[in-house]
């Protein structure tokens, strides 16, 4: 099975806040910029991902992220997260109603292709499938096959509301790099860990991370 990706992407001057401990106000935009194009460029070489559809009204980003391969969807609701995602799963199958559609966080600079794969693989044996956080509190990953509707629930203990939805857990092991999204300094430090790809890696060699 072959996944379309929708990665919403909020403007990246508004991007990042909880960072702040860790980047300037000035330097935050582009971090959260380097995370999406890693985010990015690794979804684009996974093999399980036939393309990726970015969800964002920002110039810039959609500009870098278009140059990766990815396809650009204007945040026409304007009404935060899910409405984005569901905007962004509704204009995907409009052109391809049989396309298998996963939201994905756009903070995950640490994404390995083949981690995700294992994902994906995962995903495609129930209807609508997700993957929590490396905090057990949120979601990463949202998946919904054909005749499925994507149905996002992501904020607040998303991991609980996508569960009550009736979306199929996905309880695997070692795909780490698909959990591990980055809010916090802590965040980053732990992905940093893992091994980042090279826009993140590149932006964070310049700031101080506080117990790095």
């Amino acid at each position: 099975m072959q996944w379309t990706l929708v990665i919403p992407l909020k403007p990246l001057t508004r991007a990042k806040s909880r960072l702040s401990d860790t980047a300037a106000d000035e330097l935050r935009p582009g971090l959260a910029l380097a995370f999406a194009q890693d985010t990015v460029a690794a979804a684009l070489a996974c093999p399980a991902v036939r393309d990726v559809a970015v969800v964002t009204d920002d110039a810039l980003a959609g500009r870098e992220l278009a140059a990766l391969g990815a396809r650009i969807v204007s945040d026409e609701p304007q009404g935060g997260l899910n409405a984005a995602l569901a905007h962004g799963a509704a204009t995907v199958r409009t052109a391809r109603p049989e396309s298998p559609v996963a939201a994905l966080n756009a903070d995950l600079p640490a994404l390995r292709p083949l981690e995700l794969s294992r994902v994906l693989d995962a995903a495609a044996e129930f209807p609508r499938a997700f993957l929590a956080d490396a905090a057990a509190i949120g979601t990463t990953l949202l998946a919904a096959t054909p005749h499925s509707e994507l149905l996002p629930a992501f904020g607040t203990d998303s991991r609980a509301r996508h569960r009550a939805s009736g979306a199929m857990e996905l309880r695997l092991d070692a795909v780490d790099s698909v959990r591990q999204d980055v809010d916090t300094g802590a965040d980053l430090r732990t992905a940093l860990a893992l091994g980042v790809g090279r826009y993140t890696a590149a932006v964070s060699a310049g700031l101080l991370i506080p117990g790095s």
